[in-house]
């Protein structure tokens, strides 16, 4: 049986750059010890990369979050500079993501556990509000039987509250929140 560890956009956009808040700051090292130890116990590791074009003032989520950020190639869209190292070792997948939740992380999780069975998808991330819940319960949703859980420590929201919120919101959809 194999374990995940899915990292959710540990970008500098989200962390200190446009979209930045003092609680992604402080997650840094508490995501990166928790990376470091996936990897020491044999678990695979998956990084999302939330990746838009210069054309993103124009899409749907560009009009309603109207701030550019994770322009591909740009530095706002690469990995934390304290992650990026690791998630650039041997085994480490990133899957770069145009929207909130990845269809392409879900079908490639449902892909590996016909291959081996998953006992257990982790998430940790930015933000736990959007992303990190958006592809919780996509993972949920191709893999029911699949214990899924976020640890809350390792994630942060747009705001205090709003993490909160979306840890409840997990929890009463059946993924366990440490």
């Amino acid at each position: 049986m194999q374990k995940f560890l899915i990292v959710v956009d540990m970008q500098k956009d989200f962390i200190d750059g446009t979209l930045g808040t003092a609680e992604a700051v402080k997650i840094v090292p508490a995501v990166k010890a928790r990376i470091e130890k996936a990897i020491s116990e044999g678990e695979k590791v998956v990084f999302t990369r939330d990746t838009h074009q210069e054309d993103y003032l124009s899409t749907q989520e560009g009009k309603n979050l109207p701030v550019v950020h994770c322009i591909e190639n740009t530095d706002g869209w690469q990995i934390s500079s304290e992650l990026r190292a690791l998630s650039e070792m041997k085994g480490v997948k990133v899957i770069n993501k145009p929207t909130f939740g990845s269809r392409v992380l879900a079908e490639y999780l449902a892909a590996e556990n016909e291959i081996e069975e998953i006992s257990e998808i982790t998430l940790i991330g930015l933000c736990t509000d959007i992303c990190v819940i958006s592809n919780a319960m996509m993972i949920k949703a191709f893999l029911t039987e699949v214990p899924v859980k976020v640890v809350a420590d390792c994630c942060a929201g747009v705001t205090p509250e709003s993490h909160d919120n979306a840890l409840k919101a997990m929890t009463m959809c059946q993924i366990a929140v440490e």
